[in-house]
């Protein structure tokens, strides 16, 4: 058992320092090639650090001198520098609130971007049209996001406020994503100017609808299942699911008057597969019927992010 509890384990790790490299390359891509050609904010700390790094180019450039030449402020001061500087207070939060594992990846997480935006700072703009720029951008570094979250791995920033806010009211991450990011276009509004700042809300309401797209365990459905064997398929979605479930007796179906059960229960988005391999092994003539549900009042299990 505990060789079993090892491998998978080191499966979760790999899992998590491969979806910590996708996530960097993607971000790294989004901001050299897409956001800060065309002068687009990302959400987020990343465009926090965006927004610092664009007032000391404007404002506040000047070179020190050292024994290896001359150091201007953009370096000291780059994105990338920025970001892991921005993180490390949230890195705290994590720790304490979270899980220490995912601290450690998340850590990581931020440093592999950090040398990403460095290294892959030569990379050419394919446009500097602000709406296919903040457009692409927005899928990308959406998509290495809510690859990252979906194998229990936060990129830093609102990611790790949103995941602590997630657990204390059930809002999604990418709607608490939308929600910080309103100071972030006032801002960009003033650094840049305010056609760019629409340009970074359109970017940002993406990136916040590419998050929730794949990261689907925060996606709470409704399941009503109408069958004759309730006993079979209670066992086997609690021993699948670790779901509680609400037993309707009684029920009488209205084309031959047999007698049904109805089973209520909520589930993850995430858990959609699970369901449906439990249903076709316990009662593969039942009928279920799954919706989202708008509001989730009371407890609903979900695991410890380490």
């Amino acid at each position: 058992m505990q060789e079993i509890d090892r491998l998978i384990r080191r499966h979760q790790n790999s899992s998590r320092l491969t979806a910590a490299l996708f996530y960097s390359i993607c971000v790294a891509v989004g901001l050299n090639m897409f956001w800060e050609p065309a002068g687009v904010f990302a959400s987020g700390i990343t465009g926090a650090a965006q927004l610092l790094a664009t007032v000391v180019r404007k404002w506040f450039y000047f070179k020190v001198a050292t024994p290896f030449g001359p150091i201007a402020s953009t370096d000291i001061f780059s994105t990338g520098t920025l970001l892991f500087l921005l993180n490390v207070p949230l890195f705290v939060l994590a720790w304490k609130k979270i899980g220490h594992r995912f601290t450690m990846f998340t850590f990581l997480a931020v440093v592999f971007s950090t040398v990403m935006i460095r290294l892959l700072g030569g990379l050419k703009p394919l446009t500097t049209d602000p709406i296919v720029c903040g457009i692409f951008g927005a899928l990308i570094n959406g998509m290495g996001t809510g690859f990252a979250l979906r194998n229990n791995l936060s990129t830093g920033g609102l990611d790790i406020i949103g995941i602590v806010l997630r657990r204390k009211t059930g809002t999604t991450v990418g709607t608490v994503n939308i929600a910080f990011n309103i100071l972030i276009i006032f801002l960009a509004g003033f650094v840049n100017d305010w056609p760019h700042a629409l340009y970074s809300a359109m970017a940002i309401f993406i990136n916040g609808k590419v998050i929730d797209s794949l990261f689907t365990r925060q996606q709470r459905m409704q399941v009503m299942i109408v069958t004759e064997h309730p006993k079979a398929v209670v066992n086997e979605i609690q021993n699948t699911l670790r779901r509680g479930i609400t037993i309707v007796h009684d029920a009488e179906g209205a084309f031959r008057h047999e007698e049904k059960t109805i089973l209520f229960t909520i589930i993850s988005r995430a858990e959609m597969y699970e369901l449906e391999t439990a249903m076709r092994k316990a009662d593969p003539y039942a009928f279920v019927s799954i919706t989202e549900s708008v509001k989730i009042m009371g407890h609903f299990y979900e695991p410890k992010a380490d």
